[in-house]
């Protein structure tokens, strides 16, 4: 296969987090129940007018400030003219001519290499319905219709799917971080459009694009962008390039390729006009100003104070930053004193997996960082060893008690008298181990390590032991 550029443009839905629908009084909530959420404008019945959502409006203006996004004056909305049945009203109130934000960036991160991403727009609209279809009928759930939609949309700057991907999860992160949505993906609360097309290394025009509609799954766009890439260049290299049309596919998941749904001669014109049932608006200055103050510690910032600040590996700072009650957890217990690496240790290994094993989120979660300050702080002055934590943290989970509960049955031997004359009555008890020790068979230091640790029950403190064993044996 031919060495050739890949040319890759997304569009990213988002679906936002508010009390009632962008234009209705219709709870925006996700519901299993079709048809719950629903008011008489979701359903196009006549006579029904919409009316604008503020809190969505201050919510997209604070992704376009985040986006570093050029702001209009106005604020006004389109209507986007096409029927299908999940469309009760015939059009989509989006934005066309004026979104929210335009000419924006970001940088995110890649194996460790940043790079900033173009953002060509920013726009909030209406989601339409869902169709639910089985064999002879389909159904329709106004549950989604009318519930405040972010489209994202690229410049065609990214380079491979490992860039696309890392910009879709660095995104859902910041929608999160920013409490406009909870981008769930399990609740399809994020989908995307994908655009990708080929060029010869040094090739100053873009080649012919092909967009994938709907790709519901990150993994699903690392897919459908590689297979796109391969059957691009393939065709390129069999001479047939003009094969490549400016079309439209949609992905299949169960063979991992891409589908043609329709070329550009079957492209939909939607009549784009203003809406005339929502007057415009003007943003004012001193609106903005106050939305910029509710912008958050975005997750790159914070992983940057981690590895700077606090000592972090990447690795760690990944994690972490991965949810934001990870790293508002992980923020929390440093506050509260605890070493950072501690803390992160204790995060990133326990605490995760036992969130994954019980289908748990640390809102639900016993032990709170204060709890957990109470076991590190025992390590730290040496009263309990690290396997005794261990067993506090499992106990304190299992039985949900405080873990001060078993702190005083969980105590270190740390006095050394007390420890001297148990190590001189083992010692006394072994007289042909210490000959063998003394003889060369030197890995016999543990065996009354272990010694020590059998008659205090694992509570004498490791550190003291083989200070002391070291003094009498050497």
């Amino acid at each position: 296969m031919g060495k050739y550029k890949a040319v890759i443009g997304l569009e990213m839905h988002c679906e936002m987090q508010s009390n009632s629908k962008v234009f209705s009084s219709a709870r925006n909530s996700y519901n299993d129940n079709p048809n719950a959420n629903i008011r008489p404008l979701d359903m196009a019945f006549p006579g029904t007018l919409p009316t604008v959502n503020i809190e969505c409006i201050r919510k997209s203006l604070l992704m376009a400030l985040i986006l570093n996004c050029q702001i209009p004056k106005y604020m006004y909305f389109d209507r986007k003219n096409y029927y299908y049945p999940d469309l009760p009203k015939g059009y989509q109130i989006t934005q066309m001519h004026e979104p929210v934000g335009v000419n924006g960036h970001i940088t995110i991160d890649v194996d460790g290499q940043s790079k900033e991403v173009l953002i060509h727009d920013i726009h909030l609209e209406e989601d339409s319905a869902s169709l639910d279809h089985y064999s002879t009928i389909s159904l329709i759930d106004y549950n989604r219709s009318g519930v405040p939609l972010l489209e994202l949309v690229t410049e065609p700057c990214l380079a491979s799917s490992k860039e696309a991907v890392a910009f879709l999860e660095y995104m859902r992160r910041v929608y999160q971080y920013a409490n406009v949505s909870e981008a769930d993906t399990k609740k399809g609360q994020i989908r995307c459009d994908v655009n990708v097309s080929i060029m010869d290394e040094d090739a100053k025009e873009l080649g012919t694009k092909v967009e994938i509609k709907n790709v519901n799954s990150f993994a699903n766009v690392a897919t459908a962008i590689e297979y796109e890439i391969k059957r691009q260049s393939e065709l390129k290299d069999a001479g047939r390039y003009d094969e490549v049309e400016q079309e439209t596919r949609r992905f299949d998941e169960e063979t991992g390729t891409t589908i043609r749904m329709r070329g550009k001669v079957d492209a939909i014109d939607y009549k784009y006009y203003v809406e005339p049932n929502i007057p415009k608006f003007k943003i004012e200055n001193s609106w903005l100003e106050e939305i910029k103050k509710d912008i958050p510690i975005l997750p790159r910032e914070r992983k940057l104070n981690y590895q700077n600040n606090l000592g972090l590996s990447e690795y760690d700072a990944n994690i972490i930053i991965k949810e934001k009650d990870y790293a508002d957890y992980f923020e929390e217990c440093v506050q509260l004193g605890i070493d950072p690496k501690v803390a992160a240790n204790y995060l990133t290994g326990p605490i995760i997996a036992y969130l994954n094993k019980e289908g748990l989120t640390l809102k639900d979660f016993y032990l709170i960082p204060a709890y957990l300050k109470e076991i590190t702080e025992e390590v730290a002055k040496g009263t309990i060893s690290s396997k005794q934590a261990k067993d506090i943290f499992n106990k304190s989970l299992e039985e949900k008690l405080e873990p001060k509960n078993y702190l005083s049955d969980n105590k270190q031997i740390s006095d050394e008298k007390e420890l001297e004359e148990i190590i001189n009555q083992i010692l006394e008890n072994n007289p042909s181990q210490i000959t063998e020790y003394q003889n060369g068979k030197t890995n016999l230091f543990q065996y009354f390590v272990g010694q020590v640790m059998k008659e205090t029950k694992g509570k004498a403190n490791p550190n003291i032991v083989r200070d002391i064993l070291n003094k009498k044996l050497n």
